[in-house]
């Protein structure tokens, strides 16, 4: 399998290309996302095996190994580059509850069922994305949890407003390097895989619901409407 999708970046590329800051640039997660999930997880009682799909850098893989030593934690992505780094950090970490192990979304079938899967930041990439959802979920065990981000309609308002003139819209804080943000993202500003709750609810069968309802208020990140972040019980 290849790391290059119709209508986006080639991953295997950017992370053996990516220094420390690209690498920080890809991976939202470790700001936004890492804090209202650990407060998300101990409030609904999350302990069992957990799968983090498209886990680029490792953030949340190894936040939750060293937070919950005692639960297995699986990282996937597609990159090759990325998951030698990873698998590099696990063995001087000496972690021992870690694993990192390819996939190629839409498809994804570990042959295992996990107490909880996320993907964050991921499925904006994804062109089939109702197919990566249904895989997603079909990895959560009986009673377990999808955990995921998602890029909306607002989503696309915003990035292809930035898109008819990236050199101009984009300053030196943004972590989207301005020559490929349109090339990066444009399956999200073609509308080809945006999604909402209904859409969620319709491939699904069960109606997502927000982990805000659930985490701190104060924990909300500031684009939190344009990529709602929410679960799906099963």
């Amino acid at each position: 399998m290849n790391t290059t999708y119709d209508g986006t970046i080639d991953w295997d590329r950017y992370w053996g290309e990516a220094d420390d800051e690209d690498a920080e640039d890809a991976s939202p997660s470790a700001d936004l996302i890492v804090d209202p999930l650990f407060e998300f997880l101990d409030e609904m009682g999350v302990s069992g095996p957990y799968a983090d799909v498209g886990c680029g850098a490792g953030a949340v893989v190894f936040g939750l190994a060293e937070r919950y030593p005692e639960t297995s934690v699986v990282g996937y992505d597609s990159a090759q580059q990325v998951l030698a780094r990873n698998r590099e950090r696990t063995r001087n970490a000496s972690l021992t509850n870690v694993e990192f192990e390819r996939c190629v979304l839409p498809a994804f079938d570990p042959e295992r069922r996990f107490e909880a899967v996320s993907c964050f930041y991921t499925l904006v990439y994804v062109a089939e994305v109702e197919r990566a959802l249904r895989n997603l979920y079909d990895a959560v065990a009986p009673g377990g949890l999808l955990v995921l981000t998602y890029h909306n309609r607002l989503a696309r308002a915003q990035f292809g407003s930035v898109a008819e003139a990236p050199e101009e819209r984009l300053d030196q804080s943004s972590p989207f390097e301005p020559r490929r943000y349109t090339e990066r993202f444009e399956l999200l500003i073609e509308g080809e895989n945006l999604l909402s709750y209904d859409r969620i609810h319709d491939v699904l069968g069960t109606r997502p619901r927000s982990v805000w309802s659930v985490v701190s208020e104060d924990l909300r990140y500031p684009a939190w409407r344009h990529n709602p972040l929410v679960y799906v019980p099963k």
